[in-house]
């Protein structure tokens, strides 16, 4: 349930009331907006003891949280939450475009990259140092050495960087190399790497998984928040339906519904989606349209030589084309790139 606090509570009320909770054996989530303060109450039966918190003073109101996800849910937040990176903020008005190769290669490869996707407008790095493959036989990334080309990379170009982790054993490694941990779309529901996800405090990009419901989607989310880190990016990847003709069938009515149930920011990956780069300026475009926060694409200078997703990466003159054409659709909808 939400408790509602009155205006002007102090500190110390909100300790007060935050310390009768965790006795009571649930757990406070504090939310302080510009205009209410709110605590969700999470636990099994917390609505039970409602009367208690009425007694308090500086509780204005009370509900109860209808949706299974709590503190994902626009129940518990109304205002749409801006994850911070860095210098970078996401879910606010400004769209941001994440771009980079599928997997780290080589060093000298990934700063040939990154100059690129910076000088033509994105501000963010993607790239794999560890890669989760459909076969044991393909390329599974270059681990620590990876992850030590894209902190290179961030020195040299400024972008700050994203990269997945795959299990919790690679959970600090990457957090101590990375701005923001990404969640793959097999690992969405590997709910020890959410929660360890959630302990590291570093931003997170959580990726639908190809098979997942919106409502599951948001549940590993909510693991993530339940463990205290409220920075979660969302990211549209595309669901496995039965058509054949694209690598997954792009969700984008996702974006609009979550944008509804939920305050989180969401992003979507055109590239995994479509698996054709001919199909991932339209879809930018259409993402755009539906209320993305943002983009992430996969570019590489030789496709036809890429040790993983070449078939789905966009040459550096097509991003080029890329960002030039939707910074002419995102002042239709008052936003900026």
């Amino acid at each position: 349930m939400i408790l509602i606090l009155k205006k002007g509570v102090t500190q110390k009320g909100i300790k007060e009331i935050c310390d009768k909770i965790e006795e009571l054996g649930f757990t406070p989530h504090v939310s302080q907006g510009e205009e209410n303060t709110i605590i969700g109450v999470i636990g099994e039966n917390a609505i039970a003891k409602k009367e208690i918190f009425e007694s308090f003073f500086v509780v204005g109101s009370i509900t109860p949280i209808s949706k299974p996800y709590k503190l994902v849910s626009r129940e518990f937040k109304k205002e749409d939450t801006v994850v911070k990176v860095r210098n970078l903020e996401i879910g606010g008005k400004k769209i941001v475009v994440i771009a980079g190769p599928c997997s780290v290669e080589s060093k000298g490869g990934l700063l040939e990259i990154a100059k690129i996707v910076k000088e033509s407008g994105a501000v963010m790095l993607r790239g794999g140092a560890f890669k989760p493959r459909t076969s044991p036989y393909s390329f599974q990334g270059l681990g620590k050495k990876g992850l030590e080309y894209l902190a290179e990379a961030r020195k040299i170009t400024g972008l700050p960087i994203v990269t997945e982790v795959r299990d919790t054993s690679q959970m600090e490694m990457v957090s101590r190399y990375s701005d923001v941990i990404q969640i793959g779309a097999r690992n969405m529901q590997n709910f020890d790497l959410l929660k360890e996800a959630g302990r590291s405090k570093k931003p997170v990009l959580l990726k639908r998984g190809m098979s997942a419901r919106i409502e599951e989607f948001l549940m590993s989310a909510e693991y993530v928040l339940s463990q205290g880190n409220y920075n979660v990016i969302l990211c549209e990847r595309g669901i496995r339906t039965f058509e054949d003709s694209t690598r997954f069938t792009l969700d984008l009515s996702s974006v609009p519904l979550i944008k509804k149930l939920s305050h989180l920011p969401i992003i979507v990956d055109p590239s995994h989606a479509t698996g054709k780069r001919e199909l991932i300026l339209p879809m930018s475009k259409a993402a755009i349209a539906a209320g993305a926060d943002g983009l992430m694409i996969e570019v590489h200078p030789k496709p036809e030589e890429a040790l993983s997703d070449g078939f789905q990466s966009l040459l550096p003159k097509d991003f080029q084309r890329l960002m030039k054409e939707i910074r002419g659709i995102v002042k239709t909808f008052k936003r900026s790139i």
